[in-house]
């Protein structure tokens, strides 16, 4: 049986990998434009907080786009079932 065929697995892969990539010190979540601005800075506490308000501002975007994709999950899983909501019954 394959590894990526389990939901649980898959899910727990993409938690380590979010896990990583959050803890790692080499994840700033900022472009090049707003590291040389702060680069200047000698505040750490600024530049730490700085770093977690861009990354805040990604949880929308990644939000909404993994809402849209368990939506067409569950879709298709019904759509598979014969039991979609948009199929007319026939009596």
């Amino acid at each position: 049986m394959n590894v990526y065929s389990k939901p649980g697995a898959v899910l727990l892969f993409a938690a380590a990998i979010v896990a990583l990539l959050m803890f790692g010190t080499s994840a700033f979540g900022q472009c090049s434009m707003c590291r040389t601005a702060l680069a200047g800075s000698n505040n750490a506490f600024f530049i730490r907080n700085f770093n977690i308000g861009v990354l805040v501002l990604l949880l929308p975007p990644v939000t909404i786009f993994c809402s849209i994709f368990v939506a067409l999950k569950r879709y298709k899983r019904a759509d598979q079932k014969g039991d979609s909501p948009d199929r007319e019954t026939k009596d």
